[in-house]
């Protein structure tokens, strides 16, 4: 039958995973290639992996029931073991606890739990960036324009029309201006010409990242590779999901509570809003999440001389003062927090959860959700709903990307972060370069953008924005600290006190605004100009 099955698919042509392929076995053909062209079509994906099927559960359920009740039979079995059948029967288990109480819906996946502290060697990065190419290599094979896909070390004598998945190892410009890419795979490494008379691929080699997993086709040999087009992993969904039931979502960062400039007046205004106390809101009372993305408090020696500008100069004691301001806003709204680099957890990436040592008067809050940085997130689960993905990064990487890739510096990208936002989605990879930001390498790399989000929300830069990019949600929130001698010396222009706020049922994003001009907020301004720090304070 799994010959029956590979015929078909080469057909239509779609890959499946072997793993699948086995879990295939002994159930009824026809209805199978009917489900996996199905599959094949929603996912636009090439290559049909277990883990695909997983993430697009709530479709491939649907397909399931869309079969004949005949054939739905049939495929139980498969249901099954897919683990399909289990999650359907675990979710029907917890419907009702959803339905009484929507928190309940609540999800979280962090990668701080694989994170073992220990002495860094070589191996380590090796082995890093090993495990990142070969993930990757399986997101590349999913694109159908990489046909004929070998390996560098198989290029012995002249190949035209194949393809090739590389890490990117240097790029220089030849002296007739045409460009030389330098890449590897696990069995070797090789020079890639890209002629200057191609003007459409100049223009996307110049958004590849150092260190990032791309394709290319073309041909060549091992002395050199001519390539015809390059490939980058991407990301997109097919549809824009929607819930059932009309909730919203609240997204804030770049508090920088404890210092000196932080615009409490405007804050407090925010959580007078969130508590019904402003007439003519009726949405207020379907509000149920409030996302924190790091940078909640300003810290302590972040940068020199910042003893200047604390308001409060006790690490603990800002937890503490801004646990009990949060602890203002009622009960029934989930506050999730992610970490920054203020926080006082370890810069490194993945960061862990806000350390419980000081942060304990958060934890002893009981509608707060902490996750580490960077963070998925589920929302708005409900009965044959899903939820939406909300994948959280403080976005401590977009400074460099901002500063080195010509179309963002020209843009002064720092400005406009959604475009920063693009780019690594259009990479999959939250860091795709080196030298972007100080990372731990475990592992699983987990800027890795394995699943898919809904939303993806980030920080750092102090710019409200919202945009799309192949249905995928982009929202950078504003701050709530007054500006900065850095941000004025480089040409930043913070946004303050600008709230997205999202309703999960028709995907509208409205932006609440709630900077005061009073002369509370004046005075803070002016004590920005006090001192210039000589460090990012992002």
């Amino acid at each position: 039958m799994n010959n029956e099955i590979i015929n078909f698919c080469l057909k239509k042509g779609l890959l499946v995973d072997k793993e699948v392929l086995n879990i295939f076995h002994g159930d009824d053909p026809e209805s199978i290639k009917l489900f996996l062209e199905k599959i094949g079509k929603y996912t636009q994906k090439r290559f049909l992996t277990k883990t695909i099927l997983f993430e697009n559960k709530e479709v491939v359920n649907k397909f399931f029931s869309d079969l004949p009740s005949d054939k739905q039979q049939k495929l139980e079995n498969l249901k099954i073991k897919l683990g399909l059948s289990i999650e359907i029967s675990r979710k029907s288990e917890v419907v009702e606890k959803v339905e009484e109480n929507l928190n309940d819906s609540f999800v979280k996946t962090d990668f701080v739990d694989k994170i073992e502290y220990k002495k860094l060697e070589v191996k380590d990065f090796v082995t890093y960036f090993r495990n990142r190419f070969n993930e990757m290599k399986v997101f590349l094979m999913e694109h159908s324009e990489l046909k004929n896909l070998v390996s560098i070390n198989k290029l012995q004598g002249s190949h035209s029309n194949v393809s090739l998945i590389g890490i990117v190892f240097g790029v220089r410009k030849t002296k007739n201006k045409n460009i030389i890419l330098e890449i590897e795979d696990l069995t070797g490494r090789i020079n890639i010409l890209i002629n200057k008379e191609k003007k459409e691929l100049l223009e996307k080699v110049e958004e590849l990242a150092i260190d990032s997993v791309v394709g290319f086709i073309g041909s060549g040999s091992r002395e050199i590779f001519f390539a015809n087009d390059v490939v980058f992993p991407d990301v997109g969904l097919p549809e824009r999901k929607k819930a059932k039931v009309e909730e919203y979502a609240l997204f804030i960062g770049d508090l920088h509570f404890g210092s000196k400039l932080f615009l409490e007046k405007s804050f407090l205004k925010f959580i007078d809003y969130l508590n019904g106390e402003f007439p003519n809101t009726p949405e207020v009372n379907k509000i149920k999440y409030l996302f924190l993305v790091g940078d909640i408090v300003t810290g302590i020696g972040v940068y020199p001389n910042q003893e200047y500008e604390l308001e409060i100069k006790n690490l603990e004691e800002q937890f503490v003062a801004l646990a009990e301001m949060l602890g203002k806003i009622r009960k029934d709204i989930k506050i999730i927090i992610s970490p920054g680099n203020h926080d006082g957890v370890r810069l490194m990436e993945p960061q862990p959860v806000l350390d419980e040592k000081f942060a304990w008067s958060l934890y002893d809050m009981e509608n707060v959700i902490m996750t580490g940085n960077p963070a998925y997130v589920n929302i708005g689960a409900r009965k044959n709903f899903s939820g939406l993905d909300v994948l959280t990064y403080h976005g401590c990487s977009f400074p460099y990307f901002a500063n080195s890739v010509m179309r963002l510096l020209v843009n002064k990208a720092m400005n406009t972060p959604e475009e920063i936002t693009k780019y690594l989605l259009k990479h999959r990879h939250l860091a795709p370069t080196h030298a972007s930001w100080q990372y731990c390498p475990i592992e699983k790399d987990a800027h890795i953008i394995r699943k898919i989000p809904d939303i993806v929300v980030t920080a750092h830069t102090h710019k409200s924005a919202v945009s799309y990019y192949n249905n995928i949600l982009i929202i950078s929130v504003s701050c709530w600290e007054a500006m900065t001698p850095y941000q004025e010396k480089f040409g930043n222009t913070p946004d303050h006190c600008k709230v997205p706020m999202l309703n999960l049922k028709t995907r509208a994003v409205k932006i609440l605004d709630f900077e005061e001009t009073s002369p509370q907020n004046t005075e803070r301004r002016h004590l920005s100009k006090t001192r210039e720090p000589t460090q990012n304070q992002g």
